[in-house]
Formats: structure tokens, sequence, C-alpha cells
């Protein structure tokens, strides 16, 4: 079998964490794992493996037909049989499904807050929804709401999975509170700030390091504005999209994620993968994923959120208790080991 994943960039993104991860995996269990980006390359891309094969469109536009013709003739030459299309690049797919009517097409959609939105809303994605072959979604809700809204296929709802090292458990870390999130909508930073300031007066040794993706809009003055207003200018740090990742998890002792609306966060999987203690928001498949291993509080709040925070910062026993346990749990539902079998058996089902 040989597999494509499709993904528009390899910024520091979730869905591009997922399609990375999943072109990894897959490159030691099928005959091909291949990697194809259409408009822009990414510090993820350092991340692949060797055995890996990447390519790049370079799609200009949205109707790029040139790019179009250039993804078609690289799976034909490669003998490709099957497209896995994460979040939006599956307009490209079904553009490339037209012209070479063989291959077959998976979406992968990542995106929680859609089950908001009406068909009409998504009327170029139910129209693109007859050539799936299958969908899948990141939890349960969004599998719903792809039966009910786009054009019946197969719809597995499929966890996100995480690799895990072979290092042993850090025991020791620093007064830290990581947030592995890009600067946009729906993350809400704003309220993890405002839950920061109620409680860092407490703890002067706490630092909140904020790691994604700065677009330089209203959103990051907004949140730069409030650090300044609430004096927190050498508390809070900006860390932009960052390459080493998995050096920061290593060294901080808390990870969040304050967002209104979320489908399975590969965020969340990878602070327990890194033995992280948790607080989320109650959104998506958080509560489900943290499974009583860690904070789980209501969206916009900022006090539940600075109280998760704080029964952690005071209780270093109880963080690192949780911590442990929830990476077990981590390991032991959302692996390679647990969810790759899972895909590889949609992957089937969707070419035969």
């Amino acid at each position: 079998m040989r597999v494509m994943q499709l993904i528009d960039s390899l910024d520091a993104g979730g869905a591009e964490r997922v399609a990375v991860t999943f072109a990894n995996a897959l490159s030691s269990e099928i005959d091909g794992s291949y990697l194809c980006v259409t408009r822009s390359e990414g510090v993820l891309k350092e991340q692949l493996f060797n055995e890996v094969q990447f390519s790049f469109i370079r799609k200009k536009s949205t109707l790029d037909l040139r790019a179009v013709w250039r993804l078609r003739a690289y799976l034909k030459l490669h003998k490709i049989e099957l497209i896995h299309a994460h979040t939006t690049s599956y307009f490209m797919a079904t553009l490339v499904k037209l012209a070479y009517p063989k291959i077959k097409l998976i979406w992968h959609t990542h995106l929680g807050s859609r089950v908001l939105t009406s068909r009409w809303q998504n009327k170029v994605l139910y129209l693109c929804s007859l050539f799936f072959a299958s969908i899948i979604t990141v939890n349960e809700d969004l599998k719903l709401w792809c039966v009910r809204k786009l054009i019946p296929s197969q719809v597995f709802y499929l966890p996100n999975f995480v690799s895990f090292s072979d290092a042993e458990e850090i025991t020791v870390r620093e007064p830290s509170i990581i947030c592995l999130a890009n600067l946009k909508n729906p993350k809400n930073h704003l309220n993890l700030i405002r839950a920061f300031e109620k409680i860092h007066i407490k703890f002067p040794s706490w630092k909140l390091l904020l790691a994604g993706k700065d677009f330089l809009d209203s959103y990051s003055e907004k949140l730069n504005e409030s650090t300044k207003q609430a004096g927190l200018q050498n508390k809070v740090v900006f860390l932009g999209q960052q390459r080493d990742v998995a050096s920061l998890l290593d060294k901080s002792a808390i990870g969040v994620l304050a967002s209104d609306s979320e489908g399975l966060p590969m965020s969340l999987l990878e602070y327990g993968a890194a033995g992280l203690a948790v607080v989320v928001t109650k959104v998506g498949h958080c509560e489900e994923v943290v499974a009583g291993f860690g904070q789980v509080v209501m969206p916009n709040d900022a006090d539940a959120l600075a109280q998760g925070l704080e029964s952690y910062m005071m209780n270093d026993q109880k963080r690192r208790t949780d911590a442990s346990n929830f990476r077990e749990h981590i390991l032991k539902h959302y692996s390679e080991k647990t969810i790759l079998p899972q895909l590889i058996n949609i992957y089937k089902k969707s070419t035969y």
C-alpha cells in the first residue's frame, strides 16, 4: 500500500503535526509513505523521517491547475493508491481526484468548531464529499456532524496518537506552564493570561510560556497589550513557532490549553507523552482524553482556569502523581502501537 498525507503547510499546528506523525509511523508499516505540502513548507519538515518521501507542489491559488497536474503526475509516477487529505487540503485532493479518478481519497477533519456550522456554510465541502472514500474524525461529535451534513460515505472516529521516546520520565522540571498553540482563535490565550494574572503574585518563580506561531494580527496585539497592562512582561514569554517542542515540554511542569473549541488537540497528547500535569478546558474530546488524570475546567472562565493551575503550582506531589498517571493513560490509549493498526484498517476499507 502506498499512501500520501496531504496538508497545506508544515507550520507547527495540530493538524500539521498529525500529518507528520502519521507519515513517519507509516513509513515502516506500508510499501510507501509520502507527504505532500500544497502551499508552503514549515518547521515541521525537519521532523520527517528519511523514509518518508516529501514533495512540495507550490500551489499559488485556489484553482491552480498546474499544481493539480504536478500532483497528478507525482501520484502516477510513484503508484500512490490513496490520498489522506487533512483539513482544508480536501479541495486540492478533490481536484486531483477529478483529474485522476483511480486515486482513493480520505478526508481527515480536525476542527472541533465545525460542529457549530451548517451544511450551507460548508457547501464546497459538501460537494467535495461526494468523492471521499472515507472520512476520519478526531471525536464522536465531528463524526455525527459528518454523517448528518455531508454526502454519505464511511465515517470513522480515530483518535490522534503520539509517539513515545524510550527515555526515562523527567523528575526535575522548571517552574513553568507551557501552552502549545498557535496565537489565534479559538485558542483563547487572552483568558489564559487573565488566569495567570490572578495567581502569579503568589508564585513569583513561575512563568507562562506561549509556544506557537504569531500571526502579528489583532489577536496578537490584544495579547501583548493585556500582558503589559497586567505587568507580566517578565512572566509571560512569547516564544513564537518552535522547531524543538520536545525540549520545551521536557523542561516545563504544567501543560495548559484554554481553548473555546477543539477536536482532539495534539498538544494535549504531547503534554501527556512528555510527562506534564495538564489543565485544559472542557471542549471537544479533551475531557475524555484527560480521563480524570488532570484538571478540566469550563471554557472562558479565568477564575476556574486559575484554580486549576494553582492546584498544581502549590502541590508538587499531586502534580507529579497526576502527570505520571496521565502519561501511562496516554501510552495505553493514544500511542502509535494502539492507534496505527486502526488507521491501516481504515485504509484497507477505503481502497477495496
